[in-house]
């Protein structure tokens, strides 16, 4: 029994990340809200050109708030060193939502926020549980993607920012 259990789940994970949308796409286009009740296109997040990451997160999600918190401590670095923008979709459904601007500002987050109240983003990208972070280039493809979040991982996504702005 436990051998068919950890198949299925090896199996789910397998298919978690293949369904999730592939290195190489683009963003696709649905509205996001800001914390101000302002509606964006998902076509319009960008970076001038240079690269920019989107993580989904929710308020309810302990790893999204970790993961989000190390990235704080590094994140004005980043910047300097990379031009990067941190865009982070809250997937908090509207009953939830009323949290999310007491958490950026009591975390002292930098980044770009944007609600996803009905999760049509999150669908769109496949992503299926947060966290779930894509590094996306100046020309609007996804370069690279994770789920899930462990200490650490902070630094992978560094390695792979500063890959991708070398040209490597």
């Amino acid at each position: 029994m436990l051998k068919f259990f950890l198949g299925g789940c090896l199996l789910g994970m397998f298919l978690v990340n293949q369904l999730s949308a592939q290195d190489g796409s683009s963003i696709p286009s649905t509205e996001l809200e800001t914390m101000n009740g302002k509606k964006i296109n998902t076509q319009d997040l960008g970076n001038d050109g240079k690269p920019f990451i989107i993580n989904f997160w929710a308020t309810w999600c302990h790893p999204c708030l970790e993961e989000l918190d190390a990235i704080a401590e590094v994140y004005e670095d980043w910047i300097d060193e990379t031009g990067v923008k941190l865009i982070a979709i809250s997937i908090d459904n509207a009953r939830s939502a009323v949290h999310v601007r007491s958490n950026v500002f009591s975390r002292n987050w930098e980044y770009e926020v944007y609600l996803d109240k009905n999760s049509e983003f999150k669908r769109l990208m496949n992503v299926v549980t947060p966290p779930h972070t894509f590094l996306v280039d100046g020309e609007g493809n996804i370069v690279y993607q994770k789920g899930d979040y462990k200490p650490g991982d902070e630094d992978v996504l560094y390695e792979k920012l500063l890959k991708l702005t070398e040209g490597k």
